[in-house]
């Protein structure tokens, strides 16, 4: 027989464990540590918009919204526009991410779904081993060997589609039978595509990471319905993945809005408002900075960081919409 415990009438009664949601102990420093690291971003964040901020007051007080409005950069006549400067840097990453958002895509696809497995490891590591190759390095690959590769397809591009405005070339007839190389280099579409290269392992890395978590019964359960493996990508991958698509591209637009060394070591400096692509000549506000920042005067260093300025917001708002974007649409998240 079993004997039952005697509970004396007497002891008080026992009250349940009060449970705490305060992180202790290991808990406790990671969190602070995370708050800490945290506070300092935007910290450090905000007051380098605070800064360039406050240099942007004389700038516009002095020359007003032709600042922004106008062209024209020649600080001798005390000139100076950034409309043209921000056309060239709008165009330089749209073109970029035209080039490159396709083959990221691929390339993470190719990555979780088709590799074999003895190399995928191999492949994910020569993609992220691009993202640490120096600009500079990318700059003079662009320059010294795809620059003569690009004015070709320039050239096809201004001979195939001349009816479309932006492959247009003034003074150039793209039906002569000796063409002038000259005319299709240092231009805004031989930038890009070195820019291209620079932003591709980036957002290719974010979209790869994002296509690999995709729920495997979702996959079989895709397959059991007779899908193939395209079918599989195209119903579950890709839908599952859109987050991932979205804020790689965002991510690798605002690297590309901010590229300097290889924009400016391929470029030709032009200070106009040129919708042109192939034609010789664009600057962006990031090598202005570097060309001009050695011997700027003192109204012109003032300049050129109210025109950081607007580049800082013109990549928080790409950001800030970027993350809007992806809270709305997270991947695997039910649109019903």
């Amino acid at each position: 027989m079993t004997t039952l415990p005697v509970v004396d009438p007497s002891a008080p009664e026992a009250q349940p464990r009060r449970i705490s949601r305060r992180p202790t102990g290991s808990d406790a420093i990671f969190v602070n540590a995370a708050r800490v690291v945290g506070a300092s971003v935007l910290v450090i964040t905000g007051g380098v918009g605070v800064f360039l901020a406050a240099q942007t007051i004389p700038t516009f007080r002095h020359y007003g919204l032709d600042f922004l409005l106008g062209s024209r950069w020649e600080p001798e006549i005390d000139v100076l526009g950034i409309a043209g400067v921000l056309v060239g840097t709008v165009s330089i990453a749209l073109i970029a991410m035209s080039v490159a958002f396709p083959l990221a895509v691929t390339t993470a696809l190719y990555i979780t779904e088709y590799a074999p497995a003895r190399i995928k490891g191999l492949l994910v590591s020569l993609v992220d081993l691009m993202a640490a190759i120096p600009s500079i390095v990318y700059g003079l690959w662009g320059f010294f060997l795809m620059m003569p590769h690009v004015a070709e397809l320039a050239y096809w591009l201004q001979r195939t589609f001349s009816w479309v405005p932006f492959f247009e070339i003034r003074g150039t007839d793209p039906n002569s039978p000796v063409w002038d190389t000259t005319r299709y280099i240092a231009s805004a579409f031989c930038a890009s595509v070195a820019v291209a290269m620079m932003v591709l392992p980036m957002a290719c890395a974010v979209m790869r990471q994002v296509f690999s978590q995709t729920p495997q019964g979702e996959r079989e359960a895709a397959l059991a319905l007779g899908a193939t493996r395209w079918g599989v990508i195209t119903s579950v991958v890709l839908p599952f993945g859109r987050g991932g698509i979205i804020g790689g591209t965002m991510l690798g637009l605002g690297r590309a809005l901010g590229e300097t060394i290889a924009v400016a070591l391929i470029i030709s400096p032009a200070f106009e408002v040129k919708w042109n692509i192939l034609e010789v000549g664009t600057i962006s506000v990031s090598s202005l900075i570097a060309i001009q920042f050695s011997e700027a005067s003192p109204s012109q260093l003032s300049a050129l960081l109210a025109a950081g300025f607007v580049l800082f917001m013109l990549t928080l708002v790409v950001n800030t919409c970027a993350a809007v974007i992806v809270n709305r649409s997270r991947s695997g998240a039910d649109d019903t």
